[in-house]
């Protein structure tokens, strides 16, 4: 594991007026109508040709000329789906066909795939306003979506391997309060970058007059995991072995039990395919991960063949898992995961050793120590009645900073929860767990996930339930913005 500690550029963060307030603007309005867009004035490359916005004298922008190919599939894509979905039928219209039907056939078909692909770009447009981002989409029903520029939790680029041939590159943007993102794809590799850069920069509070020439903010590596080090930890996991042996052990016994090839192959088939993503799957995808500190907040750059480039603002992360799987433990190699409010971003290191985690977490809940075993509160010896041997693996710590409450044995966890991210806090108990004198204390954050104190002892639940209340709300009151660059 290295950790290079070598400069891509001037440390210091790119300060700027601030520009738009932190208004409640609330989730991104979509119409259906075909309004026209206002957009950023020529200020990155690529084609720039579009529609002029009415009366504003500014420029909308089209998608990369490479797109049209990657749209032309759908018409085709459809066909597809109808033969895999009636094989049979497909096949008996397939004999009817004559040679000189089928050429016909094609003849028309590719020339409608290109057109569509075309008219579909044509019609695709976006652009940067004082306040928004704007996308104009839709051949036949118009779509145009206003994602309000604050409301931007993250902006990641990524480059299929086909993408990253033809030199071009798919913007994705997490948005507060949507479940799925929204895209630009594809844009011109350098065009996807300049655009994020300002896209983060006003997300930031930057004057929109200057945001545009701020530029890709200078970055240093904190740590980049080498290939060799992650296929160890692959193999030294579980759930890879789990479903390899579940592969090869479900199919022979179904096989001796029914003889009946179908049955072996329907079975077979998921379990390998959910062994290769627990192995290779994530291997490809966690290749050569690179963390890297900017002001934008952390950079992950990842991916073998589809490579991706995310950015974790620390300021709304709202948990911090460290996993420590019982294989791991050796070699003191730990992975970290989080939760993003509004952000698919799941992984901030799959591997590493614990110091140099550590070190990594810190970044992103500055001020946090995070809890040892020694400091831990475990569980009374009572709760051996409610969970036999597993009891063993809880624990509980409560830091000026963080709720952190540990679960599980073979593979253990550490959640640490800051106190401003603390939405809610509840004391449960079951029937048995009524009967023993124990409680679950449990803190809801706003990515919608909960992080527990099992099997506490009723009295501690009650007192640490008020006095988790009462830090949640300072800690509030107490919390720095949560603007990037800030």
């Amino acid at each position: 594991m290295t950790r290079p500690g070598a400069e891509k550029g001037p440390p210091e963060a790119r300060n700027g007026p601030p520009g738009a307030t932190d208004a409640a603007a609330g989730a991104e309005d979509r119409s259906g109508a075909g309004a026209d867009m206002s957009g950023a004035e020529g200020r990155l490359s690529g084609d720039e040709s579009g529609a002029h916005g009415p009366g504003d004298g500014v420029v909308e922008r089209r998608l990369h000329p490479v797109t049209p190919l990657r749209r032309a599939w759908a018409p085709v894509a459809v066909i597809v789906g109808w033969a895999v979905h009636d094989p049979d039928q497909a096949q008996r219209q397939l004999s009817r066909l004559t040679t000189t039907t089928l050429l016909l056939g094609l003849a028309v078909l590719i020339p409608a795939a290109a057109l569509y692909g075309f008219l579909t770009w044509w019609f695709t447009h976006f652009a940067v306003t004082d306040t928004e981002l704007r996308i104009r989409t839709g051949l036949l029903f118009r779509r145009t979506a206003h994602i309000r520029l604050e409301r931007i939790q993250a902006v990641d680029v990524t480059q299929p391997l086909l993408a990253r041939v033809a030199g071009v590159a798919k913007l994705k943007l997490d948005v507060i309060g949507t479940g799925k993102k929204d895209e630009l794809a594809f844009l011109g590799a350098d065009e996807a970058r300049a655009l994020r850069a300002e896209l983060l920069a006003r997300a930031a509070g930057l004057a929109p007059e200057t945001a545009h020439e701020v530029g890709e903010a200078p970055s240093r590596q904190l740590l980049r995991v080498p290939p060799g080090v992650l296929a160890v930890s692959l193999l030294l996991t579980g759930a890879t072995w789990g479903t390899l042996i579940a592969a090869v052990v479900v199919p022979t016994l179904l096989w001796l039990a029914t003889h009946n090839l179908w049955t072996v192959l329907a079975t077979a088939l998921p379990l390998l395919g959910a062994a290769g993503a627990s192995s290779a799957g994530r291997f490809v995808g966690e290749y050569d991960w690179t963390v890297a500190e900017s002001p934008d907040g952390l950079r992950l750059d990842h991916g073998l063949l589809d490579r991706v480039h995310e950015t974790v603002p620390p300021g709304r992360v709202q948990t911090v898992r460290i996993v420590e799987p019982v294989l791991w433990r050796r070699r003191g190699w730990v992975r970290v995961e989080l939760d993003v409010a509004g952000s698919s971003n799941s992984v901030l290191v799959p591997v590493a050793p614990r110091e140099i985690a550590e070190s990594v977490v810190t970044r992103v809940l500055p001020g946090v120590t995070v809890p040892t075993d020694a400091m831990l509160w475990r569980a009374p010896r009572r709760a051996a009645r409610c969970r036999p041997l597993w009891w063993r693996g809880y624990g509980l710590a409560v830091t000026d900073a963080v709720f952190a409450a540990r679960y599980g044995l073979l593979r253990r966890s550490l959640a640490l929860v800051p106190h401003a991210k603390v939405q809610s806090v509840r004391l449960t108990q079951g029937p048995w767990q009524r009967a023993l004198r124990l409680a679950d204390v449990r803190v809801d954050t706003g990515a919608n996930k909960t992080a527990t104190a099992r099997l506490r002892d009723a009295d501690e639940a009650a007192r640490l339930l008020r006095a988790q209340a009462e830090r949640s709300r300072t800690g509030r009151r107490d919390a720095l913005p949560d603007r990037w660059m800030a």
